[in-house]
């Protein structure tokens, strides 16, 4: 039986905390995997539909706001509890061996980021694939922009969403996992 495709994307619990926040100050969410320029290479959080996703941009993932660390929807959220998180063609091109983890730090964000006045930053971590995950990976077909707009979502996977703290995701060569 082949393994279940992992999440391309996954949070920690401190950055769905700010998130909620930001949705209960702002309304429902977007994130933008930056690629560059004057943001550096930074998550993004904009007001859902403030920026504009290109037909060949790549929905990462759905964050559900319900979720807490560990936890598996029972249950399809409300709009509201759902931020999709995009990232360019050509970016998701180089960086789709990895799965993306959303973090928080202390810090000032971008002035385009609506975190930036939170004194937290999002911050992208990574961790490469394992070849099995990348086996399974190729199975499920990439939802971009133009997809998205015709109503395609991403397929569920079966890893929780939400990880404790970003060495749960991501470990530290020499440290292990908690």
């Amino acid at each position: 039986m082949p393994a279940p495709a992992p999440r391309r994307v996954r949070a920690t619990a401190a950055a769905m905390e700010l998130l909620r926040r930001l949705r209960d100050s702002h309304g429902p969410l977007m994130l933008h995997q930056s690629g560059g320029c004057c943001d550096g290479s930074a998550p993004m959080c904009y007001p859902a539909g403030e920026f504009v996703i290109g037909d060949r941009d790549v929905l990462l993932g759905l964050l559900d706001l319900r979720l807490r660390a560990g936890e598996r929807a029972d249950s399809t959220p409300e709009p509201n509890d759902v931020v999709p998180v995009w990232i360019s063609g050509p970016q998701f091109a180089a960086w789709q061996h990895t799965q993306l983890v959303l973090d928080m730090v202390p810090g000032r964000g971008s002035g385009f980021s609506l975190e930036s006045p939170e004194g937290f930053r999002f911050l992208s971590r990574g961790r490469v694939f394992e070849p099995v995950e990348l086996d399974a990976l190729s199975a499920v077909a990439v939802v971009t922009g133009a997809d998205f707009e015709q109503g395609e979502r991403p397929a569920p996977a079966a890893e929780p969403q939400v990880v404790a703290d970003a060495a749960d995701a991501c470990p530290i060569p020499g440290r292990g996992t908690r």
